[in-house]
């Protein structure tokens, strides 16, 4: 029974058979098919209730015959007779496939007249990502495009959720245009059909951009003393760090003085501040997007307040020069 056009004939037989003499019967009692839902992988049963003396009786698929009473004529071993009396003919699908979808018939004569029984067997299958875009670096200001590709019975829906925000977007693909550095984060893909757990997945974006220094001051220190010059610079990659003298010389590391280097910041540390370290201090930040610098002042306190009372003076002998020119002028006139 291998040849499928031998099938289709059998098949058509049975039912012929099954229905001669009484067509009008047959539609009688056809109805219209009860659905089974069932996942991809689990077992069903798909049961024909009897309540009547049979004489003939038979299970197809389509018009594929699976059993003719007890005689099995499919040959997927999946496939078994659960019961075979005078009130049970029903059969059990193992480890069901997306295959097994569509139409089953149980058709059976009983007291010279055809019955037929239709069932309609769904398989859904779970959610799943199948394909989704690869982690990503981007400079600041360029365009990403993320996708992510997933498959299911009845078919899913995609969302991208943003993990710092919580902001969703429906479908596939995702775009941002000229991504700043704000916007980087993780972006999870969500894939749901209502049969199982949502299916998800993240993508790391990264957005590189040049250092910016966002922590510098000027710093008292009194002389013997320990003292701290600071300086905190936002990049990514991270920033590499160098400090200059006023005279432009690379501060260097002695016994007196240290360089210590971290993630986003660089820190001076005087052990025991003299004479020789009060003075401008510049911290170079640099990474192969950009650099930048700023400068700080590690003083004697009391200092700058000194230079702080003459600047105040100059200012006011500026302001007296320009009103006393102003009268003068006006007397003229």
């Amino acid at each position: 029974m291998g040849c499928p056009l031998l099938r289709n004939v059998f098949a058509a037989l049975i039912l012929v058979l099954l229905s001669k003499g009484s067509s009008v019967h047959g539609a009688e009692f056809g109805h219209l098919p009860d659905n089974i839902t069932v996942l991809e992988g689990e077992s069903v049963t798909l049961r024909c209730r009897i309540d009547e003396e049979v004489t003939h009786k038979a299970w197809l698929n389509r018009s594929n015959i699976l059993f003719t009473g007890t005689d099995k004529w499919s040959l997927d071993r999946r496939v078994t007779l659960v019961n075979s009396n005078n009130s049970d003919f029903s059969i059990h699908i193992d480890k069901v496939q997306v295959t097994d979808e569509g139409p089953y018939t149980c058709t059976f004569q009983a007291n010279n007249k055809p019955r037929i029984v239709h069932v309609y067997l769904i398989v859904q299958v779970p959610a799943r990502i199948v394909n989704i875009s690869k982690n990503v670096s981007v400079n600041e200001g360029e365009n990403v495009n993320l996708y992510c590709l997933a498959v299911g019975r009845p078919e899913p829906t995609v969302t991208w959720k943003e993990q710092k925000y919580g902001t969703l977007r429906e479908g596939e693909f995702l775009e941002i245009t000229e991504i700043t550095r704000q916007q980087a984060q993780d972006y999870e893909c969500i894939t749901n059909n209502g049969v199982a757990p949502p299916d998800q997945r993240k993508v790391i974006v990264t957005v590189n951009y040049p250092p910016m220094i966002t922590d510098m001051k000027n710093m008292p220190a009194h002389l013997g003393k320990t003292a701290i010059l600071r300086c905190e610079a936002m990049a990514v990659p991270p920033a590499s760090f160098e400090w200059y003298r006023d005279d432009h010389r690379p501060v260097e590391s002695d016994n007196t003085l240290r360089i210590k280097n971290e993630k986003t910041r660089s820190l001076l540390l005087f052990t025991n501040v003299t004479e020789k370290h009060f003075g401008n201090y510049t911290c170079f930040a640099s990474n192969r997007l950009g650099a930048s610098n700023a400068s700080m002042l590690l003083f004697r306190p009391g200092a700058l307040q000194g230079r702080g009372t003459g600047l105040h003076a100059g200012i006011s002998v500026i302001v007296c020069v320009w009103v006393s020119l102003s009268a003068a002028l006006l007397l003229k006139v």
